[in-house]
């Protein structure tokens, strides 16, 4: 339920909800807009007294969440969700690119690259540590090592760090060297690791799983969100369909869908969503074009010797093209809704 409060309501009859919201049994959680309040009422408890609450002083309405995600809904934060990251907003008045390799490989791989992404005009870099691959003799990533060279890069070159986290055993491990902590596809709905990085204090990018729809998808997002953590960007990254030419079937139209529904951030992953180097520059193009807050990219120095997804990666002259065809879309964003305060 999502008890709207009056544009005139007085502190001390917002704080009277909050507290009759938890009397029947509810979490509230406040969204304190830039002309009124919204206290919504979550979890399970006495829907009647939530109800009643219609008739209390500086009450407009209460209506009920349309959806069973409710702190990621709009209904219960109308205004978009800014998420900063060592001073790059992802959410704001630009697109943010992040690029980088599938996996760190090593200091000079890693170094030379970060370089590159950087003049082509990235704002934040990737690379993975711990890689969960499909086959158990794959590259697995070069872990602590890995951690050790992805910090050394953001000294050199400021960038942000963005590399998934797999297990809760490695959260504080990698929190020490990332800026941002990514869950992959196959973590999606790995609610024991969802559970504990809410708790975190760093921001979360949450890829959709290969065979998740939308809602599951959002419902993933709440368990970060409903623990504590506000600072969560989606990723579109690609589903599994009939389709065989391509490593999966990016979905447009879940970016349009996912900021129609959510207030959070929305960014895509062309290299994933298609796993051709062709595509990903239109793929680019089109998921700025229907309202991705961002893109992330796969570069690599020379991906036929990639480790990793070399298929799917950019060299960096490719790179540089892709971000040479998105200049006028990455300064483009007038026309797209933001929020007007950032979540830190």
């Amino acid at each position: 339920m999502i008890v709207n409060m009056s544009e005139k309501a007085t502190e001390e009859q917002i704080t009277h909800v909050i507290d009759r919201i938890r009397e029947a049994g509810y979490n509230p959680h406040v969204t304190r807009g830039t002309e009124r309040t919204i206290v919504a009422a979550v979890g399970s408890g006495r829907r009647h007294e939530i109800e009643a609450l219609q008739v209390a002083p500086g009450v407009d309405n209460v209506v009920a969440i349309a959806q069973p995600f409710k702190l990621v809904s709009k209904q219960v934060h109308p205004e978009r969700t800014i998420v900063q990251i060592d001073g790059v907003q992802i959410g704001g008045p630009e697109v943010v690119v992040i690029a980088g390799p599938c996996s760190v490989e090593s200091r000079e791989q890693l170094l030379q690259t970060a370089h590159a992404v950087k003049r082509a005009g990235a704002s934040m870099l990737r690379g993975g540590a711990y890689k969960p691959r499909t086959s158990p003799y794959d590259f697995q990533g070069l872990g602590i090592e890995a951690l050790k060279i992805l910090s050394e890069a953001k000294k050199e070159t400021g960038l942000p760090i963005v590399t998934e986290v797999m297990s809760t055993e490695d959260i504080d491990l990698i929190s020490e060297h990332a800026d941002m902590l990514q869950v992959g596809a196959r973590n999606m709905q790995n609610f024991a690791l969802l559970r504990r990085l809410a708790t975190s204090n760093k921001p979360i990018l949450l890829k959709r799983g290969p065979s998740a729809t939308v809602k599951e998808w959002l419902l993933a997002a709440e368990y970060l969100l409903s623990g504590g953590n506000r600072n969560v960007v989606l990723c579109e990254r690609g589903i599994k369909t009939f389709e065989s030419e391509m490593r999966n079937t990016f979905d447009l139209a879940a970016v349009a869908l996912a900021r129609d529904l959510s207030h959070l951030p929305v960014v895509a992953d062309p290299s994933h969503g298609t796993g051709k180097q062709s595509l990903i520059a239109p793929v680019s193009r089109a998921a700025v074009a229907v309202g991705a807050d961002g893109l992330i990219i796969e570069v690599h120095p020379c991906p036929e010797r990639a480790l990793s997804d070399g298929p799917q990666s950019l060299d960096f002259e490719g790179f540089e093209k892709v971000m040479r065809g998105l200049g006028e879309p990455l300064r483009r964003t007038a026309s797209l809704p933001h929020a007007a305060a950032a979540v830190s």
